[in-house]
């Protein structure tokens, strides 16, 4: 399957596939992933057109990037050369993998940076974002370090994630802002109160990521799923007990629209969330993260789907914004979210 489908990040972002990739799975937080089959639903990615690849200097402490490195030398030439990487850089991990914090000082963008150019094994960034503010450092500060890696080569276009509607302002009164990389699916729409119409006001696209909802909402979830000690879902409030139950029940509502259609639950859900960008110059991009071949295929199915308003008012009518049963993250880990505030 190929796409041609494109989006532009925001007024002064790059032109990108409609879907992009996210890789953080393929090393880190979903259980063991295969690294032959992760290398190759890169090359498959590329092969179909999808053009943006995620990730985060702190997934797996350096090994995914170094993933998409090899991913990137292995694949054809030309595949190569149309990725952009999208690269999210600040969160600060112990050796046992804690999470220890946030370093936006400008000497820490640049160290950061540094250092994925390497692991990456190219010469510049194409979008680069702190993952969470540092809330001991203005947002002005770390923009503008990254402005200045713009200046001198390193970077393409600066992006933010998980910030609030008050750092976007102040963000992008310091540099040109490409996207705001944002958690955002059918059970987690809490952007659509303050963030979109900010982001929509200044010009700044979105890249959605948890767009199934880190597979609870894929349609291939159970509920006696076994998930080892360093699997996120392990410890998200929306995987346990009750919320889960209640959660899977929504997932059910939505396979009958699904059924319906003749198409997935996950094309559905990401479909939906494509479908969000309609009538703002498609301002919004799904990251998708397939760790298989298989999965990618799927997701990229989704790009055929078209829901009309019948198919709309039916997915909100069996999934009504707020309806998911617990939090996205940990509580420890929502005090970082500036979109939760």
């Amino acid at each position: 399957m190929t796409t041609t489908h494109t989006r532009t990040l925001g007024t002064t972002g790059p032109q990108v596939s409609a879907l992009g990739l996210g890789c953080m799975g393929m090393s880190a937080l979903y259980g063991e992933a295969d690294r032959a089959e992760s290398i190759a639903t890169v090359h498959a990615a590329l092969e179909a057109g999808v053009t943006l690849l995620d990730t985060g200097d702190f997934y797996a402490m350096g090994h995914n990037e170094m993933l998409i490195g090899e991913a990137l030398r292995t694949a054809p030439a030309a595949r190569r050369e149309q990725a952009l990487l999208s690269v999210k850089f600040g969160a600060l991990r112990g050796p046992e993998g804690s999470w220890l914090g946030y370093d936006g000082r400008p000497a820490a963008v640049k160290n950061f940076a540094a250092y994925s150019l390497q692991r990456l094994g190219v010469d510049h960034i194409d979008v680069y974002r702190i993952a969470r503010v540092d809330p001991d450092v203005p947002i002005e500060e770390t923009v503008g370090a990254i402005s200045e890696l713009v200046d001198a080569g390193y970077v393409r276009h600066i992006g933010l994630s998980e910030v609030g509607a008050e750092n976007i302002r102040r963000a992008a009164a310091t540099a040109p802002i490409s996207d705001l990389q944002v958690e955002y699916a059918i059970i987690t729409r809490d952007i659509e109160r303050e963030i979109l119409p900010t982001t929509r006001e200044l010009g700044i696209g979105i890249t959605a990521y948890g767009v199934l909802s880190r597979g609870l909402i894929s349609g291939h979830y159970t509920p006696d799923r076994q998930l080892g000690a360093g699997d996120f879902r392990a410890h998200s409030p929306r995987f346990q007990g009750d919320n889960l139950r209640h959660n899977l029940g929504l997932v059910e509502a939505l396979r009958k629209i699904a059924d319906e259609k003749g198409v997935t639950v996950a094309q559905i859900a990401i479909a939906w969330v494509l479908s969000r960008g309609a009538g703002h110059g498609d301002d919004i991009v799904p990251l998708v993260g397939a760790r298989t071949r298989e999965r990618l295929s799927e997701s990229l199915g989704a790009l055929d789907v078209i829901l009309d308003a019948a198919d709309l008012a039916a997915i909100e009518e069996a999934v009504p914004a707020g309806a998911a049963a617990g939090t996205r993250y940990p509580a420890a880990q929502m005090s970082h979210l500036g979109t939760e505030h």
